[in-house]
């Protein structure tokens, strides 16, 4: 095995190992479909950090699976306004790419998609898949953000989570094929990027899914909190922030992602009965309210190193109301956009239309949301994003002046009003209530059209 060493600017420097492998074989291939080594192409690996348990447990492809750092911009991931990405194909010299002709214009694909989504054999998933990608890149979006571990369980095979019961209807059964290793295959094709979107602490909603017994909640009972809505990780254990972290890792390890994406899964509840026992032991002088913010501070700035070990880039799309993100979840959004070191890029989710009123108060409506969170101070290379809720076409949002959400254009008026706030890195939520409108199809494919005409420059 030839090898020579190389160095990667990024945040703190990283050594990494140039090197080809055996050629004992022309290619191997997972699960019949995709091919992950190739003789005849040279990898780029991160040493083994000890951290993953697949390089030590499973033998085979994945324990001599290859990391493929990416070359990340001085700035953590932007430079002049735009993201960069490294190499696409392995072997390549490791210089990063301006992505100048790829905005951030993303779509939500949410676990409420894959359950119309075919997993009975790998064809009949690529299929599905195929047309959704066609659909999402004909929109002129760029990234597409895939729900790939929405209930404590994963898309693909973990050594820390049960696969989904999304794929078989039964958690920890698995398809008999790697659903998001045909995913990043089936973007990358398009020209679409893609992250990976977790639910950090979520385990249950409610009582679904029924756990299987490598379900981390049955592993260990001693990470879980419980409130009237589900069954959640403890956001106040080093433990599970540890093993969140390392199941980063492993994503960003197997896999050829653009980004992890969190959602505004944070804290489940105010009550503080939740975590009593933890705070009293924490013996901390900080408040239960600053204490807990501290608690999912540390998540957010342990997942950012992780993924900037490899070059992925880390963002997080917290809900829409600073105040409520602040107090209520204890996500101190604000911090993590002012400062470097916990997100590359925040997405609030404005899902109110320009014309929101509530007894008389527009302060929820989308462009004052949108100027509250432009206005906070922001670190050089953190970007403000804006996630916009195409699930309100038709519907509407509430407001007591209906119909803005019924003119076939209103995503495309909310793109136009957030550019003159200098906000045009979107995010859209989500993939059905675009393309797979049944409620209002009519009004669904007018937006659609009008959005096009934006992203895409029609």
């Amino acid at each position: 095995m030839m090898s020579e060493s190389l160095r990667i600017p990024s945040k703190g420097e990283i050594m990494f190992s140039l090197f080809l492998p055996p050629k004992t074989a022309s290619a191997v291939q997972l699960y019949g479909d995709v091919t992950l080594f190739d003789a005849s192409a040279s990898f780029l690996s991160l040493p083994d950090s000890g951290r993953l348990k697949s390089a030590d447990r499973k033998s085979g492809v994945r324990a001599g699976r290859a990391a493929r750092p990416r070359a990340c911009a001085p700035s953590g991931g932007r430079c002049g306004g735009q993201w960069w990405r490294g190499p696409r194909h392995r072997g390549r010299s490791p210089t990063a790419e301006p992505a100048a002709s790829q905005p951030y214009h993303a779509v939500w694909v949410s676990y409420l998609e894959w359950q119309q989504v075919d997993f009975s054999s790998a064809q009949a998933f690529s299929a599905d898949i195929a047309a959704m990608f066609d659909n999402i890149a004909d929109l002129g979006a760029t990234v597409v953000l895939v729900q790939v571990r929405p209930f404590g369980d994963a898309l693909y095979p973990s050594d820390y989570y049960p696969f989904s019961h999304l794929c078989t209807g039964t958690q920890g059964q698995g398809p008999g094929f790697d659903p998001l290793a045909l995913l990043v295959q089936a973007a990358h094709a398009r020209g679409l990027q893609l992250e990976a979107w977790i639910n950090p602490y979520r385990l249950q909603s409610g009582s679904m899914p029924l756990l299987c017994a490598q379900s981390p909640a049955l592993l260990h009972p001693e990470w879980t909190k419980t409130t009237s809505t589900g069954l959640y990780l403890n956001p106040a254990s080093a433990e599970v922030r540890a093993f969140i972290s390392d199941a980063v890792a492993e994503l960003c390890h197997n896999y050829d992602l653009d980004g992890i994406h969190f959602d505004d899964y944070f804290y489940p509840t105010t009550d503080p009965a939740f975590d009593a026992d933890d705070y009293a032991a924490a013996g901390t002088a900080l408040s239960l309210e600053d204490w807990r913010r501290q608690n999912v501070n540390a998540l957010m700035a342990l997942c950012y190193r992780t993924a900037h070990q490899y070059g992925v880039r880390f963002g997080a799309a917290p809900i829409g109301d600073p105040d409520r993100s602040y107090a209520d979840q204890y996500s101190d959004a604000a911090l993590w956009l002012a400062q470097g070191g916990y997100v590359d890029y925040l997405m609030p989710q404005l899902y109110w239309g320009q014309n929101y009123t509530k007894n008389g108060s527009t302060a929820q409506s989308l462009c004052q949301l949108a100027a509250r969170w432009a206005a906070l101070p922001r670190a050089e290379d953190v970007t403000l994003a804006v996630g916009l809720g195409a699930y309100r076409i038709g519907d509407g949002d509430g407001s007591d002046t209906p119909g803005e959400w019924s003119t076939g254009h209103s995503l495309a008026d909310q793109l136009a009003a957030l550019n003159t706030l200098g906000i045009d890195y979107i995010g859209l939520y989500r993939y059905d209530s675009l393309f797979n409108n049944t409620a209002y199809p009519t009004l669904a494919a007018a937006e659609q059209d009008s959005v096009a005409q934006i992203w895409r420059g029609d």
